[in-house]
């Protein structure tokens, strides 16, 4: 059990980093002539002023959570999962050719929409497979083996809504036909459009993952090889098999993220449909250091700023990127601070 002088050092290594960020950003807006305070209270009607809006957060929420999560799977292993933007593009791929070639009546659309989630899954666990392969089989490292294998399932993606699966008016590259009524996932009202199966399936998988990783053999493991995998594979832990499947888990995470971005935010199959929440993902994992109880709440926190950050340009005519500043200042300087402290206050 920790000390309470490690408590302390850890809290004040954990608020100072986000002290200065929060000061650094309100520089940069004081810089352009705006009132920092003005831009929070922006943000937050831009995420929380009506439940259209907090709709809103919660459908940027499912796909972040359900990224965050599986990457913490890898990261807990001591891999560096980058190709989890190409894994949710696959899962993606998957369930858009199951909307399209699998149809149902209406009155079966809650099967299909399983089935369809379920082929998301194993889309996503197909490509980080891919990815443990190089990694495990041929020594590729997993962030040069998933970032090529982020640019080719865009790739194939691009092709398939150009030619195979291009709209009937013909060639386009901006999205397949619509997905059929059956295919897609209701949302609950106009008022508040959100799916909520999605939402229980990422609570449900939120607690399962975190019972795997702290109260089971498979955890332990994952954590072993995370240290130091060739002392891990000297006391007798499958590292190979371990590694694999981390990889597994957060594909299939990616993967059912992918699915939603295509059965629900889009309506159909569009070029980068993941939309960089898998590299977001790696953001909130890299700031939670691994974390799992977090997550829901941070990946929360970073929707709703993102999710905010659109009345912005609106209201106050800055861009809304200041949101991505502000996220990647914070994650710098908690990186950074962590690691001041590993140096020189770690015992």
């Amino acid at each position: 059990m920790k000390n309470p002088k490690s408590i302390a050092v850890s809290l004040i290594f954990t608020l100072i980093p986000i002290a200065i960020s929060l000061l650094i950003a309100a520089l940069l807006v004081s810089a352009v002539g705006r009132d920092p305070l003005e831009v929070v209270e922006t943000l937050w009607k831009g995420a929380f002023s009506d439940s259209r809006k907090v709709g809103g957060v919660f459908n940027f929420w499912i796909p972040l959570t359900l990224v965050s999560i599986g990457l913490v799977v890898t990261f807990r292993a001591g891999l560096w999962n980058i190709g989890v933007e190409g894994q949710m593009m696959m899962g993606a791929l998957f369930a858009s050719w199951g909307a399209q070639f699998i149809l149902v009546d209406e009155s079966l659309s809650p099967v299909l929409n399983v089935l369809l989630i379920v082929l998301s899954a194993l889309g996503g666990m197909f490509w980080a497979f891919l990815v443990g392969l190089l990694k495990i089989r041929l020594g590729v490292n997993e962030i040069f083996g998933g970032v090529a294998l982020n640019a080719l399932v865009n790739v194939i993606s691009i092709y398939l809504i150009s030619g195979p699966w291009q709209p009937s008016i013909g060639g386009s590259a901006q999205g397949t036909e619509p997905f059929p009524i059956a295919a897609l996932l209701p949302e609950y009202s106009r008022d508040f459009p959100v799916n909520l199966f999605m939402i229980g399936l990422v609570i449900v998988l939120f607690i399962v993952v975190y019972a795997m990783l702290n109260a089971t053999r498979w955890g332990l493991n994952l954590k072993a090889v995370g240290k130091n995998m060739r002392s891990a594979l000297l006391l007798g832990v499958p590292t190979e098999r371990t590694s694999m499947s981390a990889f597994l888990v957060c594909g299939a995470m990616a993967g059912i993220a992918g699915s939603y971005r295509v059965l629900f935010t889009f309506d159909n199959l569009r070029p980068l449909s993941s939309g960089g929440i898998g590299f977001l993902g790696l953001l909130v994992v890299l700031l939670l250091s691994v974390r799992l109880l977090w997550v829901p709440l941070v990946s929360f926190a970073f929707a709703a700023i993102l999710t905010g950050s659109t009345r912005l340009q609106i209201s106050l005519k800055l861009d809304s990127s200041l949101a991505g500043v502000l996220q990647g200042l914070l994650v710098l300087l908690v990186v950074l601070f962590q690691g001041v402290q590993d140096v020189f206050f770690s015992q």
